[in-house]
């Protein structure tokens, strides 16, 4: 019966919400309900008549209010209060010795002879990271990792996972509270969503990720109450007042007190062997979890040595990822398909039999370059192994087992004697891994330098498909066409699927894109060999764009990352006259082509000169040249005499070679992110 009087209904409504909180943290954090499902819907249906009766008495920490009532009209982007980071990894028990036995050398040098170390092994949940801020015990915001410095606002779908308290469990809540955690799909759950889809002949989700990412980016939090998201929390990040912590284990209990459910199996472990031993007995666990799981995480426990340790580029020196190995099947290629890439690069590509990969079915894959298929030796018609490597990209990486040793096989595959979007007949330059199409009209070429440039420039709502159209319509040629698109405003509105609203925000968009700085448009307008990293190279060493199409080889040469050949090629690149046109064309619509000229970085690698060859295991050429630009050191793309260091990972050629005929130290991965974190070894 409801009370008559405003003070009777608040003193019940706030019995209510203690009584649901207190009984959603026993079922949702330490699976043991004291009561049934019928009875705390009855305690939810009393709590909504009273609220219902009482509007002046709703609070945004209700448990009535999880969701909310109207859809957002878009997602935010909004800044980390700390930097997320990524981890690391790690995929053998060497690696993750040698990992601490870096923590060690670098304790060391900071005056920390014989650290004792305690380790914390957590389950790393493949799902999606997230940063939840509370203020004074309220959820105030939700926000995706994004790319670490900048995510999504989707709090408007984050409350509506009952594992995430909108209150802060406790009398005195900090002022300011960050917990990360991850949202992900329970595998049952999955299942269930997929049969329901199905039944009302709607379409099926791929794997829980997606399924996970997908609901977490809606605009409209009542299609993300549907379909069953849960969380796990595994660290703090900022806290402002009340709080204060000597182990990680302690913050996770804390974690725990206050609402969240965190994982029950994590373990403090003493010694390398209990972290080696904890990690494989997480492999062999994980085909029994109800829910998937690419790896188990390892931190320092001691809160003031990871302080001490701090970070290396993106990566804190104190936790590492111990990756499982990727999932891989066995299909039949039925056929090799070639794409023109930016630069009229052939890429090849298999068309396979759909087979079930780590959760998704897989239609097609990867085959990089045709080097790489001829030296995998795949035959059109044949069985082949197909991987998910880090369980998202699928590729083929051999033949099935045997095959090889039939002894009537069909014939090798070979790159195209015309481009297939264009006709032209196609070339190979000496020394390239790649079979070309030399019309630079092409426009298989044409469409991929747009997406290319639409990407690099994060111009939201204009995709592949979008650009593609557009050319249709003679709208978009090259870049500097986007900018000009605004003239057409009344004609966008007019096309399937755009709206005054989207088109405003595609505009927006476009106009946004202006602010992006000088090193990312070199990067996008689509410089042979400049990357993100090397454009924000070029950008930090010249300054401007006048200097830069002035700049000799031997100029462009002292940026870091940049060697003689790579010089010369763009400096001839930068020469073209239509090169010329659409930088002047883009400068003249307001993009930035000048920055702070920020010269003779000091770091642990200052002055010194590396080369990268082969394939790394963990990070790639980009991510491992950025981090060697960033500790001041210079990447070179040939060994001579004046080579400091060699990094050498799968596959590497004839610089390895090189590297041993002149004696210059050869490193593999491991040995590039010790010299990173502590610079050279002088008594070496």
């Amino acid at each position: 019966m409801t009370p008559s009087d405003p003070d009777g209904a608040a003193a019940r409504i706030a019995r209510l919400r203690e009584l649901l909180a207190h009984h959603s943290y026993r079922y949702h954090v330490l699976d043991d309900p004291e009561i049934g499902d019928a009875e705390y819907d009855a305690l939810y249906r009393e709590l909504q008549e009273l609220e219902s009766a009482y509007p002046d008495l709703v609070t945004p920490d209700s448990p009535t209010q999880r969701v909310g009532e109207a859809p957002v009209s878009d997602l935010v982007k909004v800044d980390h209060l700390q930097r997320m980071l990524s981890l690391a990894n790690v995929r053998s028990a060497a690696e993750l010795r040698a990992w601490i036995q870096r923590m060690r050398n670098f304790l060391a040098r900071e005056g920390i002879e014989e650290p004792s170390f305690e380790f914390v092994a957590e389950p790393k949940i493949d799902g999606l990271a997230m940063s939840l801020v509370y203020e004074h015990g309220l959820l105030v915001r939700g926000v995706t990792r994004g790319d670490g410095q900048t995510g999504e606002d989707v709090t408007h779908n984050l409350r509506t996972i009952a594992q995430i308290p909108l209150r802060l469990r406790g009398a005195e809540p900090p002022a300011l509270v960050e917990v990360r955690g991850e949202v992900y799909m329970s595998l049952p759950d999955f299942q269930a969503l997929n049969e329901r889809r199905a039944a009302a002949g709607e379409s099926t989700f791929m794997n829980p990720r997606n399924s996970a990412a997908g609901t977490v980016r809606q605009l409209d939090p009542r299609l993300a109450a549907g379909r069953p998201l849960s969380f796990w929390a595994y660290q703090l990040g900022v806290v402002s007042g009340g709080l204060g912590f000597a182990t990680h284990r302690a913050a996770l209990e804390w974690l725990r007190e206050a609402g969240f459910p965190v994982h029950p199996d994590i373990r403090v472990l003493a010694s390398e062997d209990a972290v080696v031993a904890q990690c494989e007995q997480w492999q062999q666990r994980r085909g029994s979890l109800d829910f998937e799981i690419d790896g188990v995480v390892v931190k320092v426990n001691d809160l003031e040595l990871q302080r001490r340790l701090g970070v290396v580029g993106r990566e804190p020196r104190w936790a590492v990822a111990w990756k499982f190995p990727p999932t891989t099947a066995v299909t039949t290629l039925l056929d090799i398909g070639w794409n023109p890439g930016k630069f009229g690069d052939l890429h090849p590509y298999a068309m396979l039999e759909p087979v079930h990969v780590g959760g998704v079915t897989v239609k097609q894959a990867t085959l990089h370059n045709e080097e790489d298929l001829a030296r995998k030796d795949l035959r059109v018609g044949e069985p082949v192994i197909v991987l998910r490597a880090g369980d998202v990209i699928p590729q083929v990486v051999a033949p099935a087992p045997h095959v090889a040793e039939r002894s009537a096989r069909p014939q090798r595959p070979r790159p195209p004697e015309h481009c297939p979007v264009c006709g032209t007949r196609t070339v190979k330059p000496e020394g390239s891994v790649f079979t070309k199409c030399p019309n630079h009209a092409c426009p298989g070429r044409r469409i991929q330098l747009l997406t290319h440039f639409v990407a690099a420039m994060d111009i939201e709502g204009l995709g592949e498909r979008q650009v593609l159209a557009f050319m249709e319509r003679g709208w978009v040629q090259g870049a500097a066409d986007i900018y000009r698109l605004r003239e057409r405003e009344e004609e966008l509105v007019e096309i399937p699927g755009y709206g005054e609203t989207s088109v405003r925000k595609l505009l927006d968009a476009i106009e946004a894109s202006k602010t992006r700085p000088f090193g990312r448009v070199l990067f996008a307008i689509g410089i042979e060999e400049v990357g993100d990293v090397t454009g924000r190279a070029l950008a930090r060493q010249l300054g401007d764009i006048d200097t830069l199409l002035n700049a000799s080889p031997d100029e462009l040469e002292q940026t870091p990352g940049v060697g003689p050949k790579m010089a010369a090629a763009i400096h001839a690149q930068l020469a073209d006259p239509a090169m010329r046109a659409l930088i002047a064309a883009l400068r003249e619509h307001g993009l930035q082509f000048a920055q702070e000229r920020t010269l003779g970085r000091e770091g642990t690698l200052a002055g010194r000169t590396i080369v990268l060859t082969g394939t790394l295991p963990g990070i790639t050429r980009e991510q491992a040249t950025e981090m060697i630009v960033e500790a001041g050191g210079k990447v070179t793309g040939s060994v001579s005499k004046k080579t400091d260091y060699v990094v050498a990972g799968a596959s590497a050629g004839t610089k390895l070679a090189r590297a041993e005929a002149l004696g210059v130290p050869v490193l593999d991965e491991a040995g590039l992110l010790g010299l990173l974190a502590t610079g050279p070894d002088v008594k070496s």
